[in-house]
């Protein structure tokens, strides 16, 4: 019988490691090729990993919680036919007699690692993934010093970022003065403090006072990984903004018209979003220095026009799909577009591929009544856009035959972008743009 590794796929230009959240199949269960073998979540995106040819669950290389690379093997599959060259472990060489002192150095020195640290293991009800013991052996620490590590994982299990985390706290702890009523520890004269680094000198964050009547909330992955990233962001770019005020009620009424109509013969609902993302794609064109990255002094101009959209999910978390070549689709096939990647969002259905490659987003902060907003940046993007909410309004109104008051729907937009490269006037010009384009719109357009 042959054996097949089942690797870690890549799953976009950057998306480097996978933390695995539970597994579908067993050791010894029988897999079909394309069926699902466990389930994997990213900073992106969740996933399954399905198995590329037909066999048996052999060997789990990695337990749930662990953090695996891209092209990492997570399991061994076998199959049917005899193994390869590649499949047989390779024949030990033996060993020249040229160098019996290497030899003999290389014993005395496994022994002494064996007499002096103990070989951590999984005990009692605490199981210890391949991973964290390697770090656990690495830093040297003891079986009880692992077994002391809080664990965040499932059913307390210790992960990759509880053991660096109790590592952190423990390399940069600073070292506490005896007290009088406390024994005094002995300790060799010779010994040398080591000298403190940055991250010790830093204060403590103050710890959260609760008391007994409120509730203390675990973050979620994906809440972690949101924070770090606004946090990341915020300290990357240089954000400021430009506000503008938009005259929709064209669009208003258009819609209005058509919506009943594009509902009937398409099947879906004739939203905003199709047609604000195709203004903001039109004043990319104009202006394709808002269509760029930064990558340390240089600055990456980008040749397709990726919008992301962002998506509230039920649980609060945002995600943001992305339409490829937005400016390449007419209304309609915006629509759809939109229409689709809303849909799989809020199933979570999203693949590794729709949340990748974007190159400027929108967000609608309208959709919970905000009339504007400061958004951070999408990295590595430079720029930004926030969708304010549509309100009726009383407006001034200019005609050939003097100014008077009406009633007009109205909507601010904030654009906020990376001062490092964008320029207080170019930022402004392109969000005006925007603004011009939807103020343009053609009451007659059909859809």
């Amino acid at each position: 019988m042959a054996k097949f590794e089942l690797k870690l796929p890549k799953m976009g230009e950057s998306v480097a490691e996978a933390t695995i959240t539970s597994w579908l199949k067993d050791v010894g269960d029988t897999i079909e090729a394309d069926e699902a073998v466990l389930e994997i979540a990213t900073d992106k995106v969740d996933s399954e990993v399905p198995s590329e040819v037909d066999g048996v669950l052999v060997e789990k290389l990695f337990e749930v919680d662990d953090v695996v690379k891209v092209g990492q093997t997570i399991a061994v599959i076998e199959i049917e036919g005899e193994a390869t060259a590649d499949d047989e472990a390779p024949a030990a060489e033996p060993v020249k007699e040229e160098a019996p002192k290497a030899v003999a150095e290389v014993a005395q020195t496994v022994v002494a690692a064996k007499e002096t640290v103990e070989p951590v293991v999984s005990s009692g009800d605490r199981f210890y993934s391949p991973l964290v013991k390697n770090i656990a052996k690495k830093e040297g620490m003891s079986q009880a010093e692992l077994d002391s590590v809080p664990g965040t994982g499932k059913d307390g299990r210790v992960t990759k970022n509880d053991i660096k985390s109790y590592l952190e706290s423990r390399s940069s702890a600073p070292v506490s003065s005896a007290k009088p009523e406390a024994p005094k520890q002995e300790a060799s004269q010779n010994t040398v403090q080591p000298p403190k680094s940055k991250e010790a000198e830093k204060p403590a964050p103050a710890p959260t006072v609760s008391s007994g009547e409120d509730e203390i909330i675990e973050m979620s992955r994906m809440g972690k990984l949101i924070s770090k990233h606004m946090v990341d962001s915020v300290q990357t770019s240089a954000h400021v903004q430009s506000f503008i005020e938009a005259d929709v009620t064209n669009i208003w009424n258009w819609r209005n018209k058509h919506k009943d109509s594009f509902k009937k013969r398409e099947g879906e609902n004739l939203t905003f979003t199709p047609i604000f993302m195709e203004a903001v794609a039109k004043a990319i064109r104009d202006y394709p220095m808002i269509n760029i990255s930064v990558q340390g002094d240089s600055i990456i101009k980008k040749k397709h026009i990726n919008l992301g959209m962002a998506a509230a999910l039920a649980d609060g978390n945002l995600i943001v799909p992305v339409i490829k070549d937005a400016d390449q689709l007419n209304l309609l096939g915006m629509a759809k577009k939109v229409n689709d990647l809303a849909k799989r969002a809020r199933e979570n259905k999203l693949s590794p591929d729709d949340i990748q490659g974007g190159t400027y987003t929108v967000t609608n902060v309208g959709t919970f009544g905000s009339i504007m907003g400061t958004p951070i940046i999408n990295q590595p993007q430079v720029g930004i856009l926030a969708l304010g909410a549509i309100r009726k309004v009383p407006a001034v109104i200019e005609t050939p035959q003097g100014d008077f008051i009406g009633i007009r729907y109205k909507m601010f937009l904030s654009h906020s972008y990376d001062h490092r490269v964008v320029n207080g006037a170019l930022g402004g010009q392109f969000v005006k743009a925007v603004k011009d384009y939807l103020e343009a719109w053609d009451v007659n357009r059909e859809i």
